[in-house]
């Protein structure tokens, strides 16, 4: 006995997925994603990814690599014109490898790795004129 949705894979899928990949805003939705796939091809996401991983269908696994890369254009375009809202952008452009870290840079003046030492004096400290 199965439960849920069939999982019956069929040709006619691969040209539906890339439909909606080219034109997901007719599906409503702003950014191609997994979730939007599976819902117009009637199935539950963790579908996807197996049938991306199962090797008797290598258009699924191409259809899959699509989306990430119509994903991450359009999440950069709408972050870069502002039409998406920042932090969600933000979020899940780290699905692509892009961070937001700052690296800092330990090196003092001279060169060296030394620490400075920096000396405060108070104004009326003479001792050290």
């Amino acid at each position: 006995m199965t439960i849920g949705r069939p999982k019956t894979y069929k040709p006619e899928m691969v040209e539906k997925a890339r439909r909606y990949i080219a034109n997901h805003e007719d599906f409503d939705d702003p950014v191609p994603t997994v979730a939007g796939l599976a819902c117009v091809l009637g199935v539950v996401r963790e579908t996807c990814y197996a049938w991306a991983k199962d090797e008797d269908k290598p258009d699924f696994s191409d259809i899959l690599s699509e989306l990430s890369q119509k994903q991450e254009r359009c999440l950069v375009r709408g972050g870069l014109m502002s039409a998406f809202n920042a932090p969600i952008a933000k979020m899940m452009l780290t699905k692509h490898g892009y961070s937001d870290k700052v690296e800092n840079d330990h090196t003092s003046s001279d060169g060296s790795m030394k620490p400075q030492q920096i000396i405060l004096r108070a104004a009326d400290d003479d001792s050290h004129s």
